[in-house]
């Protein structure tokens, strides 16, 4: 019996995401349809209609599993230790000096192989 009830829930979800594209969809074409009208009221009606269509998709499986994964991640920045401004600016620059020397050390090794091949080719 459990299956069932889950696959009532897997359907009736499969009808919200219908409907939710179908709101996102009919939101687009009134859009469209209604550019007589200024379009700061057109966006704001588009808003409340992508605001709708999320609400209903949130109430799904996948939009409860959104959600929680959305917490989590949240925790999980709020756990992150963060570089101090000294921390930063030294990394940056090591990332410069490292850059400038690389390029030098290609821009010879480029002006060595066109300096072989032009002898070669001479």
């Amino acid at each position: 019996m459990n299956s069932q009830a889950k696959e009532v829930t897997t359907n009736f979800d499969v009808l919200k995401y219908i409907l939710s594209l179908v709101l996102i969809s009919a939101g687009v074409v009134a859009f469209y349809m209604f550019s007589d009208y200024s379009q700061l009221y057109r966006v704001l009606g588009m808003v409340a209609i992508v605001i709708v269509a999320l609400a209903i998709m949130m109430t799904t499986g996948v939009g409860h599993h959104s959600w929680a994964f959305a917490q989590e991640a949240r925790q999980e920045v709020r756990k992150v230790v963060w570089p101090t401004r000294n921390e930063t600016m030294q990394t940056t620059l090591m990332v410069f000096a490292m850059v400038i020397i690389v390029g030098f050390i290609i821009w010879l090794l480029d002006t060595f192989l066109f300096w072989a091949i032009s002898s070669l080719t001479a």
